[in-house]
């Protein structure tokens, strides 16, 4: 297959990028700039904006599949709220070529229904992004059929760690509490090689 990997040299992008390679797909990882590190073999760095939608549609018409690894901006002065408004003119923008949507897992809910994000115990320090994640998701869901879109949250904790090449997948509740960022890419790239949760969001973990 052919896979498009915006956000590919980011943490989850990479070990995306680099799941997908192993198992031979041709891949191309697309960020605002060039890698640090050395790709793996086989894999095509290319430059890639979200907010290009011309060049995206370019991109989307060589791809059987993209996948989006960007989130909200954490740069200085940037501003995580605008994420949502800049996500769906990028999904229209692939006129129907299926994509998988790396989530957060702030908006994932409890057992009586409280966003995780909206209890006391969230850090402070990553509520602003966790908001704009959750608005993503919510303007997603309100796409009409024309995207054939797939949202995959993480386990409330996503780190690096050991690839055990499982993991357990649930749908709107958390289904444990960490996920290292190598098993969260093969539930990516099993997603992608056979689609079973379209125009669903669902989530991942292991511990």
């Amino acid at each position: 297959m052919r896979i498009a990997v915006y956000g590919g040299t980011g943490q989850a992008g990479t070990e995306i990028v680099a799941e997908a390679a192993r198992r031979g797909h041709e891949v191309t990882a697309l960020s605002r700039r060039e890698p640090t590190a050395e790709l793996p073999a086989g894999v095509t760095w290319r430059h890639g904006e979200l907010t290009d939608t011309a060049d995206v549609a370019a991109v989307a018409g060589g791809a059987d599949v993209v996948v989006t690894a960007f989130g909200p901006s954490r740069e200085p002065g940037g501003n995580p709220g605008a994420f949502a408004s800049q996500l769906v003119p990028f999904l229209h923008a692939l006129n129907g070529t299926p994509v998988l949507v790396v989530g957060g897992a702030g908006s994932l809910v409890d057992a009586d229904g409280v966003r995780l994000v909206d209890g006391p115990e969230f850090p402070d320090a990553y509520k602003a992004e966790a908001l704009a994640a959750a608005d993503a998701l919510a303007a997603v869901r309100d796409l009409g059929d024309e995207v054939a879109w797939t949202f995959l949250s993480p386990a409330p904790v996503i780190q690096p760690g050991e690839r055990t090449g499982s993991y357990r997948s649930g749908a709107d509740s958390p289904v444990g509490t960490s996920i290292s960022f190598a098993d969260f890419a093969i539930a990516v790239v099993d997603e992608v090689e056979r689609p079973t949760h379209r125009r669903q969001r669902w989530t991942v973990a292991t511990d």
